[in-house]
């Protein structure tokens, strides 16, 4: 989403540290994507020839194993981008601003997977594709909505050091308002949503909640992959950029 000119004002002062940060972003990432794929393709496998058919939903619940986990998963990524926003606060290290942007920018990216997806299975199950009575879709959407304002808010802002200290800022606020969310929406009373993930357990036999589990630590790589993946591309697209400038001037 970002612009080549945006993407430059990262690190317009040295970020702390001898490595380039490039060196860090990448570390661990070709493990960890390949953990990913792994885990993916076994859960998409454990989810069609393991788990058990649900008795009212039939085949089409099978879209559980890709829905919920990736609504925890972006849901997490946001929570992410707050810690690492306060770090940048705390820190003022450049890197810590990249780290947080990313981290919402590839959590919206995944959170239209989602919607795509509830929307699908609402379609298929209730016969509409968004229910407006529902806490649990308008909570998400709202979540969606807010981080959606992130980005025009922070390239609205010219001065580097403003925009990385307003966009924490921002990001810090809606890092807190989300497990808030979360919590409202648990105690509130639904008639549309299944509650399939209660606190004993009793609505998946062990079969679905290991295939769940299994789904959402591969989804968890994923993000994680994508997420080094970005930030190492941006950083190396900066140098690149940085190199140019030295090489004309």
């Amino acid at each position: 989403m970002a612009t080549r000119q945006s993407d430059s004002r990262f690190f317009s002062s040295p970020t702390r540290g001898g490595n380039s940060p490039d060196h860090q972003f990448s570390r661990g990432l070709v493990p960890i994507a390949f953990g990913a794929a792994a885990l993916l393709l076994l859960a998409g496998a454990m989810a069609f020839f393991y788990a058990p058919i649900d008795a009212d939903q039939g085949m089409r619940q099978k879209i559980f194993y890709l829905h919920v986990p990736l609504a925890i998963v972006v849901l997490g990524g946001f929570v992410a981008s707050g810690i690492m926003a306060i770090q940048y606060l705390r820190t003022r290290d450049r890197a810590w601003d990249l780290r947080s942007y990313v981290a919402i920018h590839l959590s919206l990216i995944l959170g239209v997977a989602v919607l795509l997806t509830g929307a699908i299975w609402a379609k298929t199950s209730w016969g509409v594709y968004w229910e407006w009575k529902e806490p649990t879709l308008v909570s998400f959407l709202i979540v969606f909505l807010l981080y959606a304002v992130y980005q025009p808010m922070r390239f609205a802002i010219e001065d580097p050091d403003r925009q990385a200290q307003s966009a924490a800022v921002y990001a810090i606020v809606c890092g807190a308002f989300v497990p808030l969310n979360f919590m409202a929406v648990r105690m509130a009373t639904s008639l549309v949503h299944p509650r399939v993930l209660s606190a004993t357990g009793e609505n998946m036999p062990g079969e679905m909640r290991l295939t769940f589990y299994t789904a959402l630590i591969g989804f968890a790589l994923l993000w994680v992959a994508l997420w080094k993946f970005e930030l190492t591309a941006k950083s190396l697209k900066m140098r690149l950029g940085k190199l140019r400038a030295q090489v004309v001037s």
